[in-house]
């Protein structure tokens, strides 16, 4: 594809996103009060072309790691990489294509839940903390992600897939579906889907995950299945209350160019997080 086309592509998808959201959170959700062009918006802005028309191309050029690990243990070949017709190996690929879907969404998202927490620890949370940077939280907030945040959450959740002999299609399909959802549950809702709240990750169990609240630090990693959160002792969703003060204690700069060299100026300060109390 063209660059021309591919940058109109990425504004037509992102201007269909925000229709969308736009339904979602102005009109059928009516969570909190806050402008469409809020704190922040630009920035979240830049980070969408950028991830799209820059990181992404890394991440796939990336992958080669684990296609080089299928090659040395013989589990395919470049001939059959090469006509694309490599379709997994082992007992795990001779599934039923529903029953891999099934499973690689399960272990995706395990794999995501420990990632998250990752980094959520030490010299991998100056990266995180950009993401969680977003004081007027939205849906266009979760776009807000470091490349190396973005790079290795790609590979950590995709790589073990692909060398356990899971079909490679199956397991990249299953990626817009997972955007989708992880910008979903940041919209500007209080939506917990009621007794649904501990199945399913939901608007309201994420943005508890993104308050500034101290009680909150550190809660609700799960992208998708919040069992994970209840079996390590993770999970937060208090009853009768909403998630309102997001953000971070530690300063960060406020456009693309500062929070992209952040975390690294962060990391030679040895910086830490701050505990407010």
């Amino acid at each position: 594809m063209k660059p021309d086309k591919t940058l109109l592509s990425v504004l037509i998808t992102l201007l269909i996103l925000g229709a969308i959201f736009f339904v979602i959170e102005r009109i059928l959700g009516r969570g909190r009060k806050q402008p469409i062009i809020r704190k922040g918006w630009w920035t979240d802005v830049t980070y969408w072309f950028i991830t799209v028309l820059l990181t992404k191309p890394f991440v796939r050029l990336m992958f080669i790691l684990p296609l080089g690990l299928l090659l040395l243990t013989k589990a395919t070949s470049i001939e059959v990489l090469k006509m694309g017709a490599y379709t997994g190996y082992g007992p795990l690929s001779r599934q039923p294509i529903w029953l891999q879907a099934i499973q690689i969404y399960v272990l995706v998202d395990f794999c995501a839940y420990w990632t998250h927490r990752l980094f959520h620890r030490g010299r991998w949370w100056p990266f995180h903390a950009v993401h969680h940077s977003s004081e007027e939280l939205d849906w266009l907030g979760s776009l807000r992600v470091h490349p190396v945040n973005d790079l290795v959450n790609k590979l950590a959740q995709a790589t073990p897939v692909l060398l356990m002999g899971y079909n490679p299609t199956v397991t990249l399909s299953t990626a817009p579906i997972l955007t989708f959802y992880a910008i979903f549950i940041h919209a500007n809702v209080n939506w917990d889907f009621g007794w649904l709240r501990s199945v399913i990750a939901t608007p309201v169990f994420h943005r508890w995950h993104h308050s500034k609240d101290r009680e909150a630090w550190d809660k609700n990693f799960a992208g998708l299945f919040p069992v994970w959160d209840i079996i390590f002792g993770t999970y937060y969703m208090p009853k009768g209350r909403w998630p309102e003060h997001f953000g971070i204690c530690e300063p960060m700069p406020k456009g693309f160019i500062g929070q992209l060299w952040e975390p690294f100026a962060w990391n030679l300060r040895r910086g830490k997080k701050i505990d407010p109390s």
